[in-house]
């Protein structure tokens, strides 16, 4: 791109940018957080910046005859208009002072620019047909999209500077999403915005039922849209169980479809119930974190808020493994991605794992059990499982016929661990706490 082509005054701002850092190094602390070299629209000044930013990166002093000597030794001093451009570089800022006003110009023009350059992207991803799936098509919209932002990792702040940042955020309660769990979410207060949050459990012992008996207590609360995808089942069979939870209807009598007049009159009036919540659920096989990113984006931009996100389970998502990838760095990949998605949309995200199947059952749980363990370990900030304990089968003479099943949290990320008992009438899928 020449002069021609660029506006005067972002070109201007690039050249005084460029002429306060040869005039004093100390400027580029400030501007590598603003700007990145694609922020500049003319490509000698991108060559010129990143050159600069890696010399002081190395801490070595940038000036007219130390950047020549370093373009000349990467073969790049003529790309980058020869000795003659960079003197009249320092020779045309105006004030050194001004240079973050300069790099502020100069990203603004740049953001732009790039939102221009996606509309057109865009228009022709629709009109040239190179994507044969509309999933595929949609993917690589959400990446571009995700390119305008910045890659920079945000700007130091002294203590004093945060002190008004800190006390607000004091006088501001806290938005916490209970469960419907009365004891568990006395103890932690709910369910923070931006928590990663893993049940994990071997088979058949209820994790699912679990998870959808904490849809409901979620969607109560008027907190926003609950998101659930649902790998194992179908939606009519994530019905039977929520809706025998509710209404007390065997589980059984609903799948077999052994109902009398009486079972289908209170399946109604539960399913009238369900619909007035803000639930949505998917129940399609094998997909990926970004597919759920892109779908969780869409719903919040629908909705406004999301009161939280469900997956059905980690195992059985579509988690590509690179070439030299072992499985569990795969894994740690998509935990990742997680832990971004329930900061990035604002909810906790609640992603059910099997634990693996090493060792005895009846040993007590903890976080090694679970399967490619390090990253999600690490990755949480709350990890719930249940088990059954040989030892405690007694649930009380008001849940008789139930199954203990004990929850140990294993990490709980500035609340601590602890433990809990549940009754679990499996019959109507319910959970109770004892």
């Amino acid at each position: 791109m020449t002069y021609k082509d660029t506006d005067f005054r972002q070109a201007n701002a690039e050249m005084s940018i460029l002429g306060a850092i040869l005039l004093d190094n100390r400027v580029l602390d400030d501007l590598t957080i603003q700007l990145e070299p694609r922020d500049f629209t003319i490509q000698s000044h991108q060559t010129l910046y990143t050159v600069m930013k890696h010399m002081h990166e190395s801490d070595r002093p940038i000036d007219l005859v130390t950047l020549t000597d370093r373009l000349n030794t990467y073969g790049k001093l003529d790309q980058s208009g020869g000795v003659a451009y960079m003197t009249e570089l320092a020779s045309v800022v105006p004030t050194v002072q001004n240079a973050r006003h300069y790099a502020e110009i100069v990203h603004r023009h740049a953001v732009q620019r790039r939102i221009m350059e996606l509309g057109d992207r865009i228009k022709s991803i629709a009109t040239e047909g190179e994507f044969s799936e509309e999933e595929d098509m949609l993917q690589a919209i959400e990446r571009l999209s995700d390119s305008i932002r910045p890659e920079g990792n945000g700007e130091l702040v002294s203590i004093t500077d945060a002190r008004q940042e800190y006390f607000d955020y004091l006088a501001r309660k806290d938005d916490l999403i209970h469960t419907g769990f009365p004891k568990f979410d006395e103890w932690m207060g709910g369910l923070g915005r931006g928590w990663l949050y893993i049940l994990a459990a071997r088979p058949s012992v209820g994790k699912t039922a679990k998870m959808l008996q904490m849809i409901q207590g979620i969607a109560t609360q008027g907190k926003g849209q609950c998101l659930v995808w649902s790998q194992e089942m179908k939606r009519p069979q994530l019905f039977n169980r929520m809706l025998s939870s509710l209404t007390g209807v065997s589980a059984n009598r609903i799948r077999l479809k052994h109902l009398s007049e009486g079972d289908m009159k209170h399946l109604r009036e539960g399913y009238d119930a369900l619909e007035m919540l803000p639930i949505s659920i998917a129940d399609a096989k094998n997909v990926t974190i970004d597919e759920i990113r892109a779908v969780a984006r869409q719903q919040k931009r629908k909705h406004g808020r999301i009161g939280a996100i469900f997956v059905d389970y980690l195992g059985i998502m579509n988690i590509p493994t690179k070439k030299g990838e072992t499985r569990a760095q795969a894994v740690g990949e998509v935990t990742k991605a997680a832990k971004h998605l329930a900061i990035e949309i604002d909810c906790p995200v609640i992603l059910l794992c099997q634990m693996s199947r090493e060792g005895k059952k009846a040993i007590k749980p903890s976080l090694e059990h679970l399967r490619e363990s390090g990253s999600i370990e690490q990755d949480a900030d709350l990890v719930e499982f249940l088990w059954e304990d040989p030892e405690d089968t007694d649930p009380g003479r008001d849940h008789m016929g139930a199954k203990v099943i004990q929850s140990v949290i294993a990490k709980g990320r500035d609340i601590g661990v602890n433990e809990f008992r549940y009754a679990f009438k499996g019959w109507i899928q319910r959970f109770d706490e004892l």
